[in-house]
């Protein structure tokens, strides 16, 4: 083996650093808190039903895809999959309901039976479609050759006008009402989301480059916890990591909670950045742009900061993947206003719950300090949570008749759960504090790997790219591995 490399959390960076590293020789090392691999992409179970709590669109299941190749580099694929065929539903008060299908013709006629008198404006939108389906521009970039992406420089001109253009603002050009107030709300019901970014993600759908891994989240971190063994890699479950040993300025091994310590040439971070930047190295390698970023975000509320899973005795096999549920009147739940509710819908994979029953997740917008305050009184907490659970539960009975008799199994999960869970700061929402560029987190760059005046110390994982999607968020640790091989001066090496 060649230089020894310490991996910080066993999240999808911290794997595939891992996996890539002994791919080429290095000799790795991953210590994670938990007792189980993948980070936030992760589900439980609960009296016979999994709770997912990662993936709702999984990119690169068609072998023709790049992405496809990347994760099978990492053992990932090929894996039994389940074809989604809407991308979004969304539901009015009154039940009319749109469904927003991957496939270009059935949306087209689906849409003009929806609003007539927006043909003009859903020709445009299904045109974009297909310009989106016919060139992989985002996987060359991200995956492929030099030659695969010079190809694809004619049909980019096409693309980027849809970079310009939010959703709200292609929705503002729908005359329905419904349509108009439905549509901007198609990407996680983020309207100021690029109209792009919901473009490419329906051309993956057209060509079936997004699918379902069957069993989700957790079993799809367990097989590249595999590839990582099989390739020879060393796991640590159970053990956190306090402290960044550096000498001279150069990240020489780590200490855990029992005052073990552990040395290596390489220490790379898949934990939380600014619990790794301000405790565990002391705050001593920091400028004032890394300052900033750790900061604690300013928006008040925070996307998906609240979670509420149901099991349900229904059988949910008909209904959408993913449904907004518009409500007639704003609500208020954990103080926050609410005038929708997202939900994923696991009907489609029948290994979520037990026969004839399914899964549904709730996503609301939460406030952390809200949550935080009630954290430290116990029974405040759960009775808030308690509460929140019902108010959902009677929403939900509006388009789920008879519901609130049939859920047999609640959880909630808030911003201070996923706080706990990941030993970070703010929950799931552990990415530098900076304006987010869509497009420079789509495309892996603008990434935050190294910090001021330490050697030998990469990040990998959300703190290094500012992304939600889990294949770039995996990409990173690849990328560090590249990195860290043409700093040693060897040839980068992938296999499957």
């Amino acid at each position: 083996m060649g230089k020894s490399i310490i991996i910080i959390g066993a999240g999808l960076g911290g794997l595939a650093a891992g996996c890539y590293g002994q791919m080429n020789g290095y000799d790795t090392r991953i210590f994670e808190m938990h007792t189980q691999p993948g980070g936030q992409c992760t589900a439980w179970n609960k009296q016979g039903y999994t709770f997912d709590a990662c993936l709702h669109h999984l990119f690169g299941c068609d072998p023709r895809n790049p992405i496809y190749h990347f994760w099978k580099e990492l053992g990932a694929m090929p894996r039994p999959l389940l074809r989604i065929s809407d991308c979004t539903s969304v539901v009015s008060p009154d039940g009319k309901l749109f469904m927003d299908y991957y496939d270009p013709d059935i949306l087209e006629q689906h849409l003009k039976q929806l609003a007539p008198g927006d043909t003009q404006v859903i020709e445009e939108y299904i045109h974009a479609i297909r310009i989106f389906a016919r060139t992989d521009i985002w996987g060359e970039f991200m995956f492929g050759t030099v030659w695969g992406l010079i190809k694809t420089i004619p049909a980019a001109p096409p693309f980027m006008k849809w970079f310009r253009i939010t959703m709200q603002e292609f929705g503002e050009k729908f005359t329905d009402p419904f349509l108009r107030k439905a549509f901007p709300l198609l990407v996680y019901s983020l309207p100021s989301v690029p109209m792009g970014i919901h473009l490419m993600r329906h051309a993956y759908g057209c060509r079936d480059a997004i699918q379902w891994p069957v069993g989700g989240s957790l079993e799809f971190s367990k097989s590249i916890e595999n590839r990582y063994r099989e390739l020879g890699g060393t796991m640590y479950y159970g053990q956190r990591v306090v402290k960044i040993l550096v000498e001279d300025n150069q990240a020489v091994g780590i200490k855990l909670s029992d005052g073990s310590e552990y040395r290596a040439d390489i220490i790379i971070s898949n934990a939380d950045g600014r619990k790794t930047i301000m405790n565990l190295l002391e705050g001593k390698f920091i400028d004032h742009r890394i300052k900033g970023y750790c900061t604690q975000p300013t928006e008040e509320s925070n996307w998906a900061g609240l979670q509420i899973y149901l099991g349900v005795n229904r059988d949910l096999s008909k209904e959408p993947s993913a449904l907004v549920m518009l409500l007639d009147k704003p609500v208020t739940i954990a103080r926050q206003n609410i005038e929708s509710l997202e939900m994923q819908i696991y009907g489609f994979d029948q290994t979520m719950a037990p026969d004839g029953k399914g899964v549904i997740k709730i996503e609301l917008p939460s406030s952390y300090a809200y949550w935080k305050q009630l954290h430290g009184d116990k029974r405040r907490y759960e009775d808030e949570e308690k509460r929140v659970a019902h108010d959902v539960i009677e929403l939900l009975e509006r388009y789920f008749k008879g519901i609130k008799n049939q859920v047999e199994v609640t959880d909630v999960v808030t911003l201070m759960t996923w706080e706990q869970f990941m030993g970070g700061t703010r929950g799931f929402a552990n990415a530098p504090n900076k304006k987010v560029n869509f497009l420079k987190g789509l495309f892996g760059s603008g990434s935050e790997t190294t910090l001021p005046g330490l050697a030998r110390f990469y990040f990998v994982g959300v703190w290094a790219t500012s992304a939600g999607a889990t294949f770039i968020n995996a990409l990173s640790g690849k990328k560090i591995i590249q990195k860290i091989c043409k700093t040693d001066g060897k040839k980068f090496l992938a296999r499957t």
